[in-house]
């Protein structure tokens, strides 16, 4: 059945506008992005088809190619496309920068202003957080992509940054796409060098934070930090 021969009060459209967006569902939201559908499926339907194609339903479209949302009978480019600005819309709201400089208060604090956008990344990031002698964020800085490795994360891409900001402290965090965030050796590793090379530049290392699916581990509430 098109959506246009559904009761008035069942199409996702109508259902929102009496409603509210809280009671409409996933697939009823998706159908309102994707428009219109095929001659064999209403937008209704590719929604459906869309969440069941991924193992996580939506937790895994949010970090889909246009590419690969096109792998759904009925999905072109332009249907890929308003679905993908949706989510990184969403993304950017949740992590827009806050009025004046943020203080850092807690391992959760910092785990709050990227968990939302990193949870769903399908790489690793290795992200370095640039305070100030407050405790202020100067300046969030993107270092690497890929596997976490001593091979990649350099300490001198990683405090180049901080050195050319006169930055007294880093907080570094980096996400697990498989979701669990417990440290690996190469993660432990990777952390102490850069503790070393931070004593050396008269940089304080606060805290290394990798973020999972919903949950993040602190190295320093798991005294994994030397010191």
């Amino acid at each position: 059945m098109i959506i246009r021969e559904l009761p008035t009060e069942e199409r996702p459209r109508e259902k929102l506008i009496s409603l509210g967006s809280s009671v409409v569902s996933n697939a009823e939201l998706l159908a309102i992005l994707i428009g219109t559908g095929t001659k064999d499926r209403s937008a209704l339907d590719l929604a459906s088809a869309l969440l069941a194609a991924e193992e996580d339903g939506l937790g895994n479209l949010a970090g889909s190619t246009p590419e690969e949302i096109c792998r759904v009978s009925g999905m072109g480019i332009a249907k890929a496309c308003r679905i993908i600005a949706a989510f990184e819309l969403g993304r950017r709201l949740a992590t827009r920068p806050l009025p004046g400089k943020v203080l850092i208060t807690s391992p959760e604090s910092i785990a709050d202003l990227f968990m939302e956008e990193m949870r769903y990344y399908r790489k690793e990031f290795f992200k370095v957080l640039l305070l100030n002698s407050k405790g202020e964020i100067i300046s969030i800085e993107k270092s690497s992509i890929g596997d976490l490795s001593s091979t990649i994360v350099h300490p001198r891409e990683i405090f180049s940054g901080a050195i050319r900001r006169s930055a007294a402290a880093v907080v570094f965090v980096h996400n697990h796409p498989s979701g669990n965030p417990e440290p690996s050796g190469e993660d432990q590793e990777v952390t102490l060098r850069l503790i070393e090379a931070g004593k050396i530049l008269g940089i304080r290392v606060l805290d290394h934070i990798i973020i999972g699916d919903g949950i993040y581990v602190s190295f320093r509430q798991r005294n994994l930090m030397p010191g």
